[in-house]
């Protein structure tokens, strides 16, 4: 979700040391700042029911799942992203208490100003990570699920998940309702405007 650049000419160590200090989440991308912008109602329930049904699931195991505000590092991209959702289970996570490096999961809600960049670039960032097996979409608007997976050829293979659906997230070996993931999540709409009627 970050958009409109706010600083540019960083490097990784710089950033960090920089993003310590802000009110606000900022992503970096080799080497430019970008400022987090806010979100729909729906975009922060379907993140909340997720992270849920997650800690719920994977209690007791030594995997950890983030929400929001715990960055992920894809150094081979030279990337700092904000995921919606994330889950590491590696023990080197434990050591770099700003961000995670080795997660099997990463999800994003989408939005409209940013459903292309998380299709795409930030996708082909994420793909970087050599320890990635779960790529997860949530499109609220559609009422509906995107897991991208990697399969053992190193190929990222899309399986698609709608309303009566369970979702399966191999990388941790998780079955989700996806009723119960999408719950609450249908943003009201605009009332009609009515036209006024003259009076004859």
């Amino acid at each position: 979700m970050a958009l409109p650049k706010t600083e540019s000419g960083f490097d990784a160590a710089a950033y960090l040391a920089w993003e310590e200090a802000q009110p606000e989440r900022n992503e970096y991308v080799a080497g430019e700042v970008f400022a987090m912008v806010g979100v729909r109602q729906s975009h922060n329930v379907a993140t909340g029911n997720l992270y849920n049904a997650l800690r719920r699931e994977l209690k007791g195991s030594p995997c950890r799942v983030f929400i929001e505000s715990v960055k992920t590092r894809v150094e081979a991209a030279d990337c700092f992203f904000y995921p919606d959702v994330v889950v590491t289970c590696d023990a080197r996570d434990r050591e770099t208490p700003q961000y995670v490096s080795h997660p099997l999961l990463v999800v994003e809600v989408l939005s409209d100003s940013t459903a292309a960049f998380d299709r795409g670039a930030k996708f082909a960032a994420y793909r970087k990570l050599e320890s990635l097996r779960d790529y997860v979409l949530f499109d609220v608007a559609a009422q509906r699920i995107e897991v991208f997976r990697r399969n053992p050829e190193n190929h990222w293979v899309l399986y698609d998940y709608g309303l009566g659906e369970s979702v399966e997230l191999t990388s941790v070996s998780v079955l989700l309702d996806v009723a119960e993931l999408l719950e609450d999540t249908q943003d009201e709409a605009e009332p009609p405007i009515t036209p006024a009627i003259e009076k004859s």
